[in-house]
Order: C-alpha cells, then sequence, then structure tokens
C-alpha cells in the first residue's frame, strides 16, 4: 500500500510540472506575441491591441528593448548644428516605471528655445530634445497601478525628451490618453490646446456671446483658442501677420470657427469700429507676440464701469517688449498678466483632477470633431536637420512632426 500510495504521489507530481510547464510556455509565446506587436513598423501608430489587457500585462525588471535612437544635443545653439541623432541604452523597467514606446513627437518653438539655451528651463546636458508628444506603453513595473500596455501616454511635465524611439520612465512623469483619438491630436495635446485651455478659462468669466481678441491667430495655440472659443460659442477676433497666402488662411481659420480674421494694421484703422457694431468689445485679449502688437490689442479691451478686461501674454514672437499706457492701468483698469502652461502643471501637480480633468474635456472635443490637431508634416527621425530647418522659418504653415 505504502508502494502504491508513493507512486501515486510520483504520478501527480508528475502531472503538475508538466502542467506548469505548458502554462510557461504559453504565457511565454503571449508575451512575444504582444512585443511583436508594438514593434511591427508605421502600421503601430494606429493599431489596438486585439488581446484583452489582462491577458498581456507584463511585470518585468529586463527591458525587452535594451537601446533606443534619440536625437541628444551636448551643447546649446543652433539646432541644426548641436542636435545628433545618436544610439543610447535603456534602463532596465524598475518597480514604479513604465517603458515605452514614442509614436509621434512635434517640434515646438520651446523646443527650439530649449535647445538654443534661451528657455526659462533648461535640462541638464547631455539631453534629449522634445518637450511634447505620445507613446504607447510596451512594460510596466509591479508596482505601476494606473497604467497598463497598449495605453497611450503624454508627458506631464516638460523637459522629459521625447525626440526618441523608446524611454524608460517614471510612471509619475506621463499621464494616460485614450487611443481613439487621432494620433497628431494626441501628439499635440499637451502644450497648445491646454494653454489655449486655461487661457480662456482661468482670466475671465466669458460666456456664450461674449468676444476673445487674439494675435499669433495661426500659430498652434492660436488655433485650438478658435476652436475651444467656438464650442463655447465665444466669438473670436484673429489678428494674423500679411503674407503671399492671407486669402487661404483666412478661409482656414474661418472653417476652424473663427468668428473675423483681421491684419495687424486693421487694428489701427477705422474698420475696428465697424467691426465692433456686429460684435461686442472683447474681454480677453491673449497676445503671443508682443511689441506693438499688444499694445493695439489692449487699445481695445472691453472697458464697462471702471472694470477693464484682460490681456494674458503667453509668447512673444516679436521679441519685443509688451508696452502698457498709463491711461489703460489707471483710468480702466485692465489687468495685464502672464500665463505659462508649464507653470501651471506644475502648480497643480498634486491636483491629478485638474490636469485629468481639462484633458478630457479636450479630448471630447477632438471626438466630436470640435478641436482638430494643427496642419502637421510628417519627418522621420532620420530627417530631423530637414525638420528643424523647416520649423524656424518665418510663415511656416505645417507644424514638423516626427514619427517613429
Amino acid at each position: 500500500m505504502a508502494g502504491f500510495t508513493g507512486s501515486c504521489f510520483l504520478c501527480f507530481k508528475m502531472k503538475v510540472s508538466r502542467i506548469a510547464s505548458l502554462l510557461s510556455k504559453r504565457t511565454e509565446v503571449r508575451r512575444h506575441t504582444v512585443c511583436r506587436t508594438f514593434t511591427s513598423g508605421s502600421t503601430t501608430r494606429q493599431q489596438k491591441l486585439s488581446s484583452p489587457r489582462g491577458s498581456i500585462c507584463r511585470y518585468s525588471t529586463e527591458s525587452s528593448i535594451n537601446g533606443c535612437t534619440a536625437l541628444l544635443y551636448r551643447n546649446h545653439g543652433d539646432p541644426s548644428q548641436v542636435v545628433q541623432l545618436e544610439s543610447m541604452e535603456l534602463p532596465s523597467v524598475g518597480a514604479k516605471s513604465v517603458l515605452v514606446k514614442l509614436l509621434a513627437a512635434p517640434i515646438n518653438p520651446s523646443d527650439i528655445n530649449m535647445i538654443q539655451g534661451t528657455y526659462a528651463i533648461l535640462p541638464d546636458l547631455p539631453a534629449v530634445g522634445g518637450n511634447e508628444g505620445v507613446a504607447q506603453i510596451l512594460e510596466v513595473g509591479s508596482q505601476v497601478k494606473a497604467l497598463r500596455p497598449g495605453d497611450w501616454v503624454i508627458p506631464r511635465d516638460a523637459g522629459l525628451g521625447t525626440w526618441r524611439t523608446a524611454a524608460v520612465l517614471a510612471e509619475d512623469d506621463v499621464i494616460s490618453l485614450p487611443n481613439d483619438i487621432p494620433l497628431f491630436s494626441a501628439a499635440t495635446l499637451g502644450v497648445n490646446p491646454c494653454t489655449a485651455f486655461r487661457m480662456l478659462s482661468d482670466f475671465e468669466e466669458l460666456k456664450p456671446g461674449d468676444t476673445v481678441i487674439q494675435n499669433a491667430a495661426n500659430s498652434g495655440v492660436g488655433q485650438a483658442v478658435i476652436q475651444i472659443a467656438a464650442a463655447r460659442g465665444i466669438q473670436t477676433i484673429n489678428v494674423v501677420r500679411d503674407r503671399p497666402d492671407l486669402t487661404q488662411l483666412i478661409d482656414r481659420l474661418k472653417a476652424m470657427g473663427a468668428s473675423h480674421v483681421i491684419k495687424e494694421e486693421t487694428l489701427r484703422r477705422h474698420e475696428m469700429k465697424e467691426l465692433f457694431k456686429t460684435c461686442p468689445r472683447p474681454k480677453l485679449a491673449l497676445n503671443g507676440v508682443g511689441g506693438k502688437s499688444a499694445t493695439e490689442l489692449l487699445r481695445h479691451l472691453q472697458y464697462v464701469f471702471r472694470v477693464g478686461g484682460s490681456m494674458v501674454t503667453y509668447g512673444g514672437m516679436a521679441k519685443q517688449p509688451v508696452t502698457v499706457p498709463v491711461s489703460a492701468l489707471i483710468f480702466k483698469n485692465v489687468k495685464v498678466k502672464g500665463f505659462w502652461v508649464t507653470q501651471w502643471k506644475r502648480t497643480h501637480s498634486q491636483d491629478e483632477g485638474a490636469l485629468r480633468g481639462m484633458l478630457d474635456e479636450l479630448c471630447s472635443l477632438i471626438r466630436q470633431g470640435k478641436l482638430t490637431a494643427p496642419a502637421c508634416s510628417e519627418v522621420g527621425l532620420q530627417d530631423f536637420r530637414k525638420a528643424l530647418d523647416t520649423a524656424m522659418q518665418p510663415f511656416t504653415s505645417a507644424k514638423q512632426v516626427l514619427v517613429v
């Protein structure tokens, strides 16, 4: 009897061992299938996972990707001279970190300024270029709770370095986005639309029928302002510089929802009085240029019962100071303020709901077709020099987006 019992126990152990071996092989096959899904080329950009999320979540301390290709700069200077395409090693995936594959990353003016060494914040050198972009998570650490493989994520803050093929990042450095919105909308969501959203929300109590005036209306922020304002029933007066394709530009901005599009010279002409017969004077002016353009915006702000409107400066394309007439401050009580979306994000870094709520509302507008990405030119990482040169040219009609 004892021999029979021992024989049965041995058979039982062999069966358990075989089952465990089969399960291990199935898990390994499934893991490698998922990794191939993410690295299969350009089709990855719009691809969705076909497996249930619960079956592909992988916890690891050894990343399946050991290196990446990145646009690195070791010194500040002319971007086309100091930026180089280099290979980099990736660290292991820690308990609270994630491995991501970058999908698309735009070239913004702030990126250029950071490389030149003129931006308000500068990362330690050597540094990877790019403050904005969208990535897809490949692997997560064992203590990562809010993110899973397949999720799309964008940086929470500036300086993350998005011009690369892959990265290992802290879970807290990124925030998830739905992957059912267009790729370029996701890649360009974190800076310009957020800037527009906050400026339209935080400085004046705007109601349907109110008016906002802005210069740099053709910029990424300007286009987002037009669309978000239109979705809220707010009229916009959009100031642009004269250019050869002005008629086409006006048509394009009006198709987005712009109420009025005028040249900078018009701000100083009698036509403005005629314009204000069709819409109220603006409560809010948004300045991305500076210099005389900003001063002219101030002149047209609403003034009611000793309360003037607000001018918010978020950029200075003209590289000239903002001059405010004394009479505007004393007699019209206008408010002159500045806004930097990076500072807003840092101030609200402990308020998860603030950033999450804003992104959710913007994504809702995107799904409804009320907020689209600016015109974008898709550029491969290896063609970065051409993309940098184009991004620095005046009157550039399309945003350069590096696609991995």
